[in-house]
Protein backbone atom coordinates (compact mmCIF):
# COMPACT_ATOMS: atom_id res chain seq x y z
CA UNK A 1 0.00 0.00 0.00
CA UNK A 2 2.32 2.78 -1.20
CA UNK A 3 3.66 5.03 -4.38
CA UNK A 4 6.84 3.04 -4.72
CA UNK A 5 9.64 4.41 -6.46
CA UNK A 6 11.23 3.59 -9.60
CA UNK A 7 11.53 -0.46 -10.66
CA UNK A 8 14.85 -1.53 -10.24
CA UNK A 9 16.47 -3.47 -13.38
CA UNK A 10 17.72 -6.91 -12.55
CA UNK A 11 20.09 -8.79 -14.92
CA UNK A 12 22.30 -10.89 -13.51
CA UNK A 13 21.52 -14.11 -13.39
CA UNK A 14 22.22 -15.36 -10.27
CA UNK A 15 24.01 -14.69 -6.40
CA UNK A 16 27.31 -17.06 -6.26
CA UNK A 17 27.31 -19.94 -3.58
CA UNK A 18 29.73 -18.16 -1.42
CA UNK A 19 30.84 -14.70 -1.49
CA UNK A 20 34.56 -14.05 -1.75
CA UNK A 21 34.17 -11.67 1.22
CA UNK A 22 32.50 -11.07 4.58
CA UNK A 23 30.15 -8.14 3.74
CA UNK A 24 30.38 -4.83 6.63
CA UNK A 25 27.18 -4.55 8.44
CA UNK A 26 24.99 -2.29 7.33
CA UNK A 27 24.59 0.92 9.52
CA UNK A 28 21.31 0.82 11.23
CA UNK A 29 19.04 4.20 9.75
CA UNK A 30 18.17 6.55 13.57
CA UNK A 31 15.10 4.17 14.76
CA UNK A 32 11.77 6.45 15.32
CA UNK A 33 10.90 7.65 18.14
CA UNK A 34 7.60 7.53 19.83
CA UNK A 35 5.97 10.59 18.63
CA UNK A 36 7.07 10.02 15.40
CA UNK A 37 5.53 6.94 15.05
CA UNK A 38 2.34 8.13 16.86
CA UNK A 39 2.97 10.43 13.65
CA UNK A 40 2.74 8.46 10.61
CA UNK A 41 0.19 6.40 12.11
CA UNK A 42 -2.61 9.17 12.50
CA UNK A 43 -1.77 10.82 9.03
CA UNK A 44 -3.15 7.66 7.50
CA UNK A 45 -6.75 8.20 6.12
CA UNK A 46 -9.07 6.19 8.40
CA UNK A 47 -9.75 2.73 7.42
CA UNK A 48 -7.90 3.01 3.59
CA UNK A 49 -7.15 -0.46 2.65
CA UNK A 50 -4.01 -1.39 0.18
CA UNK A 51 -2.69 -4.43 -1.56
CA UNK A 52 0.46 -6.30 -2.34
CA UNK A 53 0.52 -9.74 -4.16
CA UNK A 54 3.57 -11.86 -4.16
CA UNK A 55 3.53 -14.02 -7.49
CA UNK A 56 5.36 -16.55 -9.59
CA UNK A 57 6.76 -16.73 -12.96
CA UNK A 58 6.14 -20.41 -14.47
CA UNK A 59 7.99 -21.67 -17.36
CA UNK A 60 5.29 -21.32 -20.36
CA UNK A 61 6.46 -25.10 -21.48
CA UNK A 62 7.20 -27.03 -18.49
CA UNK A 63 5.69 -24.91 -15.49
CA UNK A 64 8.61 -25.08 -13.67
CA UNK A 65 9.54 -21.47 -11.79
CA UNK A 66 11.59 -19.51 -13.96
CA UNK A 67 14.27 -16.81 -12.58
CA UNK A 68 12.90 -14.01 -15.18
CA UNK A 69 11.74 -11.68 -13.39
CA UNK A 70 14.67 -9.25 -13.96
CA UNK A 71 13.30 -9.37 -17.62
CA UNK A 72 9.73 -9.56 -17.02
CA UNK A 73 10.91 -5.70 -14.94
CA UNK A 74 12.60 -4.61 -17.81
CA UNK A 75 9.56 -4.75 -19.95
CA UNK A 76 7.38 -2.67 -17.20
CA UNK A 77 10.58 -0.43 -16.02
CA UNK A 78 8.83 2.92 -14.20
CA UNK A 79 5.74 1.18 -13.42
CA UNK A 80 5.13 1.45 -10.19
CA UNK A 81 2.65 -1.17 -9.63
CA UNK A 82 5.49 -3.80 -10.01
CA UNK A 83 8.54 -4.49 -7.19
CA UNK A 84 11.02 -7.08 -7.25
CA UNK A 85 10.92 -9.87 -4.42
CA UNK A 86 14.12 -11.97 -3.27
CA UNK A 87 13.33 -15.34 -5.26
CA UNK A 88 14.54 -14.34 -9.43
CA UNK A 89 11.30 -16.33 -10.19
CA UNK A 90 8.94 -14.04 -8.27
CA UNK A 91 8.07 -10.41 -8.28
CA UNK A 92 5.22 -8.23 -7.02
CA UNK A 93 2.23 -5.98 -7.81
CA UNK A 94 1.16 -2.99 -5.13
CA UNK A 95 -1.55 -1.17 -4.88
CA UNK A 96 -2.51 2.65 -3.78
CA UNK A 97 -4.63 2.90 -0.73
CA UNK A 98 -8.39 3.36 -1.70
CA UNK A 99 -11.40 3.53 0.37
CA UNK A 100 -12.83 0.37 -0.84
CA UNK A 101 -11.89 -2.89 -1.31
CA UNK A 102 -13.05 -2.88 -4.77
CA UNK A 103 -11.47 -0.53 -6.05
CA UNK A 104 -8.15 -2.02 -4.43
CA UNK A 105 -9.24 -5.31 -6.36
CA UNK A 106 -9.66 -3.08 -9.49
CA UNK A 107 -6.35 -1.87 -9.39
CA UNK A 108 -4.73 -5.77 -8.61
CA UNK A 109 -6.81 -6.62 -11.84
CA UNK A 110 -5.12 -3.59 -13.85
CA UNK A 111 -1.51 -4.98 -12.54
CA UNK A 112 -1.96 -8.29 -13.42
CA UNK A 113 -3.32 -7.38 -16.96
CA UNK A 114 -0.48 -5.44 -17.56
CA UNK A 115 1.80 -8.24 -16.49
CA UNK A 116 0.62 -10.84 -18.32
CA UNK A 117 0.86 -8.39 -21.33
CA UNK A 118 4.35 -7.65 -20.40
CA UNK A 119 5.37 -11.12 -19.32
CA UNK A 120 4.60 -12.84 -22.78
CA UNK A 121 6.59 -15.54 -23.98
CA UNK A 122 8.54 -15.42 -21.25
CA UNK A 123 6.85 -16.80 -17.99
CA UNK A 124 3.18 -17.14 -17.19
CA UNK A 125 2.37 -15.54 -13.89
CA UNK A 126 0.10 -17.72 -11.02
CA UNK A 127 -0.70 -16.59 -7.82
CA UNK A 128 -0.33 -19.17 -4.61
CA UNK A 129 1.27 -20.12 -1.49
CA UNK A 130 3.68 -21.97 -3.24
CA UNK A 131 4.59 -23.80 -6.42
CA UNK A 132 3.23 -27.12 -6.41
CA UNK A 133 6.37 -28.95 -7.64
CA UNK A 134 9.33 -27.03 -7.81
CA UNK A 135 12.65 -27.49 -6.19
CA UNK A 136 12.57 -26.47 -2.43
CA UNK A 137 15.11 -23.85 -3.37
CA UNK A 138 15.83 -21.44 -6.56
CA UNK A 139 18.03 -18.87 -7.59
CA UNK A 140 17.66 -15.10 -6.10
CA UNK A 141 18.07 -11.91 -7.63
CA UNK A 142 20.77 -9.96 -7.64
CA UNK A 143 21.61 -7.26 -5.50
CA UNK A 144 23.48 -5.67 -2.14
CA UNK A 145 20.19 -6.48 -0.32
CA UNK A 146 19.56 -10.05 -1.62
CA UNK A 147 23.37 -10.83 -1.31
CA UNK A 148 22.92 -9.55 2.56
CA UNK A 149 20.16 -12.20 3.41
CA UNK A 150 22.21 -14.88 1.76
CA UNK A 151 25.18 -14.12 4.24
CA UNK A 152 23.02 -14.04 7.28
CA UNK A 153 20.71 -17.23 6.16
CA UNK A 154 22.57 -18.75 4.00
CA UNK A 155 20.20 -21.99 2.09
CA UNK A 156 17.34 -20.69 4.27
CA UNK A 157 17.10 -17.58 2.05
CA UNK A 158 17.33 -19.64 -1.09
CA UNK A 159 14.26 -21.89 0.47
CA UNK A 160 11.80 -18.79 0.22
CA UNK A 161 9.88 -19.78 -2.69
CA UNK A 162 6.56 -18.50 -0.90
CA UNK A 163 3.78 -16.02 -1.93
CA UNK A 164 1.80 -14.26 0.52
CA UNK A 165 -1.22 -11.35 0.23
CA UNK A 166 -0.37 -8.58 2.31
CA UNK A 167 -3.01 -6.88 3.24
CA UNK A 168 -2.59 -2.69 4.42
CA UNK A 169 -5.66 -1.36 6.70
CA UNK A 170 -4.93 2.28 8.19
CA UNK A 171 -6.38 2.46 11.15
CA UNK A 172 -6.19 6.36 11.31
CA UNK A 173 -5.86 6.63 14.39
CA UNK A 174 -2.57 6.22 16.57
CA UNK A 175 -4.09 6.19 19.85
CA UNK A 176 -6.81 3.38 18.60
CA UNK A 177 -4.08 1.34 16.21
CA UNK A 178 -2.26 -0.46 18.70
CA UNK A 179 -5.85 -1.73 20.37
CA UNK A 180 -6.62 -2.77 17.20
CA UNK A 181 -3.35 -4.28 16.85
CA UNK A 182 -3.32 -6.33 19.70
CA UNK A 183 -6.62 -8.04 19.35
CA UNK A 184 -6.20 -8.31 15.96
CA UNK A 185 -3.09 -10.68 16.51
CA UNK A 186 -5.83 -13.57 18.36
CA UNK A 187 -7.46 -13.59 14.62
CA UNK A 188 -4.77 -14.22 12.91
CA UNK A 189 -5.05 -18.23 12.55
CA UNK A 190 -9.12 -17.39 10.82
CA UNK A 191 -7.45 -15.18 8.36
CA UNK A 192 -5.07 -17.87 7.95
CA UNK A 193 -7.27 -20.92 7.65
CA UNK A 194 -9.86 -18.80 5.09
CA UNK A 195 -6.79 -17.86 3.11
CA UNK A 196 -4.45 -21.07 2.66
CA UNK A 197 -3.55 -22.16 -0.45
CA UNK A 198 -0.50 -23.71 -0.60
CA UNK A 199 -1.32 -27.73 -0.01
CA UNK A 200 1.57 -29.15 -2.52
CA UNK A 201 5.42 -28.80 -1.90
CA UNK A 202 8.40 -29.91 -4.35
CA UNK A 203 5.58 -32.40 -6.07
CA UNK A 204 3.93 -33.87 -3.23
CA UNK A 205 0.70 -33.31 -1.32
CA UNK A 206 2.52 -32.29 1.93
CA UNK A 207 -1.10 -32.94 4.34
CA UNK A 208 -0.84 -29.53 5.02
CA UNK A 209 -3.56 -26.20 4.05
CA UNK A 210 -0.48 -24.14 3.82
CA UNK A 211 3.12 -25.33 4.45
CA UNK A 212 4.34 -21.39 3.82
CA UNK A 213 4.35 -20.85 7.50
CA UNK A 214 6.75 -24.22 7.69
CA UNK A 215 9.28 -22.34 5.14
CA UNK A 216 8.61 -18.93 6.35
CA UNK A 217 9.30 -19.90 9.91
CA UNK A 218 13.08 -21.06 9.18
CA UNK A 219 13.80 -17.13 8.99
CA UNK A 220 13.21 -15.35 12.70
CA UNK A 221 10.67 -13.22 13.51
CA UNK A 222 7.64 -14.80 12.08
CA UNK A 223 4.60 -16.48 13.27
CA UNK A 224 2.33 -14.42 15.65
CA UNK A 225 3.45 -11.53 16.70
CA UNK A 226 4.03 -10.02 20.31
CA UNK A 227 1.71 -7.66 21.93
CA UNK A 228 2.44 -3.86 21.47
CA UNK A 229 1.75 -1.64 24.74
CA UNK A 230 2.38 1.51 23.71
CA UNK A 231 4.27 3.24 20.90
CA UNK A 232 7.40 3.92 23.31
CA UNK A 233 7.69 0.38 24.10
CA UNK A 234 7.54 -0.18 19.94
CA UNK A 235 10.54 2.36 19.69
CA UNK A 236 12.29 0.44 22.22
CA UNK A 237 12.09 -2.72 19.91
CA UNK A 238 13.01 -1.05 16.71
CA UNK A 239 15.94 0.61 18.76
CA UNK A 240 16.76 -2.81 20.41
CA UNK A 241 16.56 -4.82 16.71
CA UNK A 242 18.79 -1.61 15.18
CA UNK A 243 21.80 -1.94 17.72
CA UNK A 244 21.62 -6.03 17.41
CA UNK A 245 21.87 -4.93 13.82
CA UNK A 246 19.15 -7.64 13.19
CA UNK A 247 16.13 -4.91 12.38
CA UNK A 248 18.46 -2.22 10.67
CA UNK A 249 15.23 -0.99 9.18
CA UNK A 250 11.54 -1.33 10.25
CA UNK A 251 10.62 -3.39 7.34
CA UNK A 252 12.60 -6.42 8.77
CA UNK A 253 10.33 -6.33 11.90
CA UNK A 254 8.62 -9.80 9.87
CA UNK A 255 5.72 -11.26 11.48
CA UNK A 256 2.02 -12.26 10.58
CA UNK A 257 1.12 -8.80 11.57
CA UNK A 258 2.83 -5.55 11.82
CA UNK A 259 2.47 -1.69 12.28
CA UNK A 260 4.31 -0.63 9.32
CA UNK A 261 5.65 2.89 10.28
CA UNK A 262 6.57 3.80 6.27
CA UNK A 263 2.65 4.05 5.57
CA UNK A 264 1.01 4.10 9.12
CA UNK A 265 -0.81 0.73 8.09
CA UNK A 266 -1.45 -2.21 9.89
CA UNK A 267 0.02 -4.46 7.66
CA UNK A 268 -1.52 -8.31 7.81
CA UNK A 269 0.89 -10.77 6.39
CA UNK A 270 -0.31 -14.32 7.22
CA UNK A 271 -2.46 -15.25 3.96
CA UNK A 272 -1.36 -16.96 1.14
CA UNK A 273 -1.03 -15.57 -2.18
CA UNK A 274 -4.86 -16.20 -3.78
CA UNK A 275 -5.29 -18.10 -7.30
CA UNK A 276 -8.19 -15.88 -8.31
CA UNK A 277 -9.02 -12.20 -8.46
CA UNK A 278 -12.04 -12.88 -6.65
CA UNK A 279 -11.00 -15.07 -4.04
CA UNK A 280 -8.15 -12.23 -3.33
CA UNK A 281 -11.33 -9.79 -3.16
CA UNK A 282 -12.69 -12.04 -0.20
CA UNK A 283 -9.51 -12.14 1.58
CA UNK A 284 -8.96 -8.68 1.58
CA UNK A 285 -12.76 -8.00 2.42
CA UNK A 286 -12.62 -10.29 5.39
CA UNK A 287 -9.33 -8.29 6.69
CA UNK A 288 -10.73 -5.06 5.92
CA UNK A 289 -13.97 -5.84 7.69
CA UNK A 290 -11.71 -7.63 10.91
CA UNK A 291 -10.12 -3.91 11.22
CA UNK A 292 -13.35 -2.19 10.58
CA UNK A 293 -14.89 -3.83 13.05
CA UNK A 294 -12.21 -3.71 15.99
CA UNK A 295 -11.92 -0.44 15.55
CA UNK A 296 -15.57 0.82 15.95
CA UNK A 297 -15.68 -1.20 19.39
CA UNK A 298 -12.20 0.68 20.39
CA UNK A 299 -14.06 3.79 19.51
CA UNK A 300 -16.91 2.83 21.64
CA UNK A 301 -14.90 2.84 24.51
CA UNK A 302 -14.66 -1.41 24.75
CA UNK A 303 -11.44 -2.77 26.11
CA UNK A 304 -10.29 -5.15 23.21
CA UNK A 305 -8.46 -8.33 23.83
CA UNK A 306 -4.90 -9.32 24.20
CA UNK A 307 -4.45 -12.40 23.87
CA UNK A 308 -1.83 -14.81 24.78
CA UNK A 309 0.44 -15.76 22.01
CA UNK A 310 0.95 -19.40 22.41
CA UNK A 311 -3.18 -19.80 22.38
CA UNK A 312 -2.73 -18.05 19.30
CA UNK A 313 -0.24 -20.06 17.98
CA UNK A 314 -2.04 -23.60 18.83
CA UNK A 315 -4.66 -22.16 16.39
CA UNK A 316 -2.42 -21.39 13.93
CA UNK A 317 -0.79 -24.58 13.36
CA UNK A 318 -4.35 -25.34 12.95
CA UNK A 319 -5.07 -23.06 10.05
CA UNK A 320 -1.69 -24.80 9.07
CA UNK A 321 -2.45 -27.97 9.32
CA UNK A 322 -6.32 -27.56 8.91
CA UNK A 323 -7.33 -24.94 6.88
CA UNK A 324 -10.75 -24.26 7.10
CA UNK A 325 -11.56 -28.30 8.22
CA UNK A 326 -9.85 -27.66 11.49
CA UNK A 327 -11.05 -26.63 14.62
CA UNK A 328 -10.06 -23.83 16.81
CA UNK A 329 -10.37 -23.22 20.45
CA UNK A 330 -12.19 -20.23 22.24
CA UNK A 331 -8.64 -18.12 23.36
CA UNK A 332 -10.94 -17.28 26.71
CA UNK A 333 -12.17 -20.94 27.63
CA UNK A 334 -10.78 -23.38 25.65
CA UNK A 335 -13.65 -24.86 23.78
CA UNK A 336 -12.97 -26.02 20.58
CA UNK A 337 -15.41 -25.41 17.52
CA UNK A 338 -15.24 -26.48 13.74
CA UNK A 339 -13.26 -23.63 11.99
CA UNK A 340 -16.19 -23.46 9.19
CA UNK A 341 -18.19 -22.85 12.23
CA UNK A 342 -16.24 -20.19 13.97
CA UNK A 343 -15.44 -18.33 10.57
CA UNK A 344 -19.30 -18.42 9.88
CA UNK A 345 -20.32 -16.63 13.17
CA UNK A 346 -17.73 -14.30 13.15
CA UNK A 347 -18.48 -12.98 9.51
CA UNK A 348 -22.32 -12.15 11.06
CA UNK A 349 -21.38 -9.05 12.99
CA UNK A 350 -18.76 -8.21 10.21
CA UNK A 351 -21.48 -8.04 7.63
CA UNK A 352 -22.99 -4.45 8.69
CA UNK A 353 -19.35 -3.50 9.11
CA UNK A 354 -18.83 -4.21 5.36
CA UNK A 355 -21.94 -2.22 4.47
CA UNK A 356 -20.41 0.72 6.05
CA UNK A 357 -16.74 0.24 4.64
CA UNK A 358 -18.67 -0.96 1.18
CA UNK A 359 -17.22 -4.05 0.84
CA UNK A 360 -20.18 -6.15 1.28
CA UNK A 361 -19.87 -7.40 -2.05
CA UNK A 362 -16.66 -9.10 -1.52
CA UNK A 363 -17.43 -10.04 1.93
CA UNK A 364 -19.69 -13.05 0.23
CA UNK A 365 -16.61 -14.03 -1.51
CA UNK A 366 -15.19 -14.66 1.77
CA UNK A 367 -18.54 -16.66 2.79
CA UNK A 368 -17.36 -18.67 -0.60
CA UNK A 369 -14.16 -19.56 0.66
CA UNK A 370 -15.07 -21.10 3.83
CA UNK A 371 -16.51 -23.78 1.86
CA UNK A 372 -13.57 -24.48 -0.80
CA UNK A 373 -10.76 -22.23 -0.08
CA UNK A 374 -7.29 -22.32 -2.48
CA UNK A 375 -6.01 -25.50 -0.63
CA UNK A 376 -9.28 -27.32 -1.25
CA UNK A 377 -9.49 -25.93 -5.17
CA UNK A 378 -6.34 -27.18 -5.58
CA UNK A 379 -6.72 -30.64 -4.02
CA UNK A 380 -9.32 -31.46 -5.92
CA UNK A 381 -7.60 -30.02 -9.06
CA UNK A 382 -5.10 -32.44 -8.36
CA UNK A 383 -7.78 -35.12 -8.31
CA UNK A 384 -7.94 -35.72 -11.82
CA UNK A 385 -4.25 -33.96 -13.14
CA UNK A 386 -1.44 -34.39 -10.18
CA UNK A 387 0.75 -30.83 -9.36
CA UNK A 388 1.18 -30.12 -12.47
CA UNK A 389 -2.75 -29.41 -13.76
CA UNK A 390 -2.29 -27.57 -10.52
CA UNK A 391 -0.19 -25.42 -11.93
CA UNK A 392 -1.76 -25.03 -14.55
CA UNK A 393 -4.93 -24.12 -12.80
CA UNK A 394 -3.13 -21.64 -11.02
CA UNK A 395 -2.24 -19.91 -14.69
CA UNK A 396 -5.80 -19.89 -15.77
CA UNK A 397 -6.92 -18.40 -12.72
CA UNK A 398 -4.56 -15.54 -12.68
CA UNK A 399 -5.79 -14.79 -16.12
CA UNK A 400 -9.10 -14.85 -15.16
CA UNK A 401 -9.58 -10.95 -14.53
CA UNK A 402 -13.01 -10.34 -14.25
CA UNK A 403 -13.56 -8.23 -11.64
CA UNK A 404 -15.57 -9.81 -8.66
CA UNK A 405 -19.56 -7.77 -7.97
CA UNK A 406 -18.68 -4.73 -6.35
CA UNK A 407 -20.73 -1.82 -4.61
CA UNK A 408 -21.73 -0.44 -1.46
CA UNK A 409 -23.32 -3.28 -0.14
Amino acid sequence: MNTPGSVTILTAPSFPERNPRKRQPVPPARPATADELRDAFSRSPELTVGLEEELMLLDPETLDLVPRAGEVLERVAGDPAFKPEMPASQLEIVTPPRAKVAEAIGDLADGRARLLEAAGDLARPAAAGAHPFAAPQGELNPGERYARMVDAYGDVARRQLVCALQVHVAVGDADGTLPVYNALRGLLPEIAALAAAAPFHAGRDTGLASVRPTISQMLPRQGVPPPIPTWEAFADELRWGAEAGVVPEPRRWWWELRPNPAFGTLEVRVPDSQAALTDAAGVAAFVHALVGWLHERHAAGERLPVPETWRIEENGWSACRHGVEGTLADLDTGRRVPTRERLHELLYPLEPVAVRLGCAPELREARRLVEENGALGQRRVAADGGPHEVARWLCRRFAELGAPATGSG
